[in-house]
């Protein structure tokens, strides 16, 4: 009795795995194989038809010969995939066709491909990349921008600092888009996408979010020591330099806009947990706020209201003064 129990056993974890290994497979098929759809489709249909035939072939024959044929598979699979590279060198997306990179002498850090485009639609705009200089010393602050377009775990962060003259960048890691794509998060997961790291003016990067995409855009104040903020500055503007030097992909899950931050304040800051909310980034003013990182004795539902721009961000359009303005009533300005 034993033996067939063993066999059994064997047959049924073997199974599991290969379910597993079939969905997986077909996913990165479909996203990945390059061909036209229907082809990709096709792909992912025999995929799924080998595997499930080797283990009816396996449980038929109460062998484990067929389960060879699925290790074959995996392997020319797995070949496959290894294939597949990360490059700086495709027909990129205009907004991410230049990304950021810079460097710091002393206080002074020159950024290069800062992105100010003029949104007027999200398929009519005027590109416009610069070369921006800052002062470290005047550093004054932080503010963590976070914007929600679909359910509310999902959203994008992006990080705001602001100088003593007024003057803000926004540093954002974004997926780095050829022309004829559009954001999947299926496809993050699936090495559809590079990272890269953009600094942008807020009446860009924030606008077109607030003003022409309509994403929902709170806007949190930050309590951070001065030296965390130039850290966490230097440390944006090393990891633009790194991706520009040495392209990787962005993963929906572990390489995103709140994971890679994550992994550079963590550098910062001694013993920053890690928490389920990192990875479901609209949960992340949450995480924050439970660290005492936000304006102290402020609840949550408080500062999200307040830190609710859209409103503010549309009255003020283009205006010179829009950082400013939609930091109208957020507690700690």
């Amino acid at each position: 009795m034993t033996r067939p129990r063993t066999m059994t056993t064997i047959l049924v974890l073997a199974s599991l795995l290969a379910v597993l290994a079939a969905a997986w497979g077909a996913l990165a098929l479909w996203v990945q194989f390059p061909a036209p759809p229907p082809r990709r489709i096709l792909m992912a249909c025999l995929w799924v038809a080998a595997m499930l035939a080797l283990l009816v072939l396996a449980w038929q024959g109460r062998s484990l010969l067929p389960l060879i044929g699925h290790v074959l598979l995996l392997a020319l699979l797995g070949a496959w995939w290894l294939g597949i590279k990360p490059s700086n060198a495709r027909d990129w997306a205009d907004d991410v066709s230049r990304p950021s990179t810079g460097e710091i002498h002393g206080d002074i850090a020159t950024l290069r491909d800062v992105r100010n485009f003029d949104w007027r639609t999200a398929t009519d705009y005027t590109p416009r990349w610069e070369t921006r200089r800052y002062d470290l010393s005047t550093l004054r602050d932080v503010d963590m921008i976070v914007s929600y377009w679909t359910i509310e775990p999902i959203a994008h962060t992006l990080v705001s600092f602001g100088f003593e003259d007024g003057e803000r960048v926004v540093f954002s890691v974004e997926i780095r888009k050829e022309r004829h794509e559009s954001f999947s998060a299926l496809g993050g997961f699936f090495k559809q996408f590079e990272a890269s790291v953009i600094a942008a003016d807020e009446r860009d990067i924030v606008r077109v979010r607030s003003n022409v995409r309509n994403e929902r855009v709170f806007l949190y104040k930050v309590q951070m020591p001065q030296p965390v903020m130039r850290s966490l500055f230097e440390a944006y503007v090393e990891e633009a330099n790194r991706l520009s030097a040495e392209p990787r992909f962005y993963n929906t899950l572990t390489e995103n806009c709140t994971t890679i931050v994550y992994g550079m304040m963590r550098r910062l800051v001694d013993g920053l947990p890690m928490n389920w909310r990192l990875l479901a980034s609209g949960y992340l003013p949450a995480y924050v706020h439970a660290r005492d990182a936000l304006a102290p004795g402020v609840a949550l539902d408080v500062l999200r209201e307040r830190g609710h721009i859209n409103a503010r961000a549309q009255a003020a359009g283009d205006a010179p003064d829009f950082s400013q303005r939609i930091r109208a009533g957020v507690p700690g300005y």
